[in-house]
């Protein structure tokens, strides 16, 4: 059953403070169309006002880390074309979500003005400037469990636009693909592949003792420059359109290479040029992430390792891909080079190391010296040990 994959959700969404949405939360209005962009600058006691579609995992877990009290929507949360988690999360977190259904909250309110949400209500001092519909736990649940029973109808129009798009995009199958020259050698090594998801900061925190010991290239897909910085990781190469990575990201000294869309357009190069930093072209359908992984096969990586890429139907609806034709073809070229992150944790076997034994060997030395102190015999065994070793190196 096409539903089956997606049982495990549930426990993703952790209930805490079951909220009726009644209650009313004051605090200083942030407003970002972009949610990835705002959540930058978002703090406790914010009420963060968006303009996001269809709530995904990673917005939501996002907005949730900033302390926000409320969220403000001018579109609609959940749509209910497919099971999307966002809204539920949000509101198992406690904080309000308003979809804002008279007037444009862009229009109507200004950047860190008080405002205060009740309900549907969003008030200016006592005044109500916009009326919405307040999603609370309870509903959120039950349309999340009808659009879990309607999910094969999404996975249908996917496969059939999936197929449309397949032959636009044989160039990735047919390595046709030109990938420009870079510092790092990709041959006979293995690369991790980090990508922004709402999984990346387990997997790579699952995957320390393989990249400890094995050293792997890390390439970094736009956003995930920032999930590698925040391990402590410093990736060789970022690769995307450069609109999610932090600036700090982009100055750590990485390579970057800007995915450009196939006629060579690059809106994410006006970044780079302002900030005066040194950057290639690789113009190319599909996503960033498929890009990413394309390089390090056609360069002669061993093993591609991916961190935070997107596998399933729910992930492509979440980032609002209508289709997986780039994602389908990449996975057929590269084959078996490609291990997803959690594979390699669970079959990494790392070996022996003897940082962790150097305690006990240290506390196993003075045992014995304390043996050999306190029992003449034992002293005079190793006098006679020391003088016979003696006489065998010839000293």
């Amino acid at each position: 059953m096409a539903t089956a994959s997606y049982r495990r959700l549930p426990a993703l969404l952790s209930r805490r403070n079951d909220t009726s949405g009644e209650r009313a939360v004051e605090g200083t209005a942030r407003l970002g169309r972009r949610t990835k962009d705002l959540v930058k600058r978002l703090g406790p006691g914010d009420v963060a006002v968006i303009d996001h579609l269809n709530i995904d995992r990673i917005a939501a877990e996002e907005l949730i880390a900033t302390g926000v009290r409320a969220v403000v929507n001018a579109s609609r949360s959940t749509d209910g074309r497919y099971p999307n988690a966002g809204p539920l999360m949000l509101a198992r977190a406690g904080v309000l979500l308003v979809d804002v259904t008279d007037g444009d909250p862009f229009d109507l309110l200004d950047e860190g003005e008080t405002v205060t949400v009740a309900g549907g209500s969003v008030r200016r001092g006592e005044r109500e400037v916009l009326r919405g519909e307040a999603l609370d736990a309870v509903e959120l649940e039950r349309r999340y469990e009808r659009q879990r029973e309607r999910v094969d109808e999404a996975l249908a129009a996917f496969a059939e636009n999936t197929v449309a798009h397949v032959r636009q995009e044989t160039d990735l199958l047919a390595g046709a693909i030109e990938f420009p020259p870079t510092r790092t050698s990709f041959r006979d090594r293995h690369v991790l592949i980090v990508v922004r998801g709402d999984r990346h900061r387990r997997d790579l925190k699952a995957l320390r003792a393989y990249i400890r010991d094995v050293r792997p290239i890390v390439v970094a897909v736009d956003g995930g420059a920032d999930g590698a910085l925040e391990a402590g990781l410093r990736p060789d190469i970022i690769l995307g359109d450069m609109d999610s990575a932090g600036d700090a990201a982009l100055r750590c000294g990485a390579e970057l290479i800007v995915h450009a869309y196939p006629d060579g357009r690059a809106p994410g190069r006006d970044r780079l040029l302002e900030m005066g930093l040194e950057h290639t072209l690789v113009p190319a359908a599909g996503t960033s992430e498929d890009v990413a992984m394309l390089m390090a096969y056609e360069k002669g990586a061993d093993l591609i390792v991916a961190v935070g890429a997107h596998f399933n139907l729910i992930e492509f609806l979440d980032r609002k891909r209508a289709g997986m034709s780039s994602t389908f073809l990449t996975r057929l070229r590269i084959g078996d080079k490609l291990v997803d992150a959690k594979g390699v944790s669970r079959l990494y076997n790392p070996g022996a190391r003897l940082g962790p034994l150097a305690p006990f060997l240290g506390a196993f030395a003075i045992l014995l010296a304390i043996l050999v102190i306190a029992s003449p015999a034992l002293g005079e065994l190793v006098d006679l040990l020391w003088l016979k070793l003696k006489i065998w190196l010839g000293l």
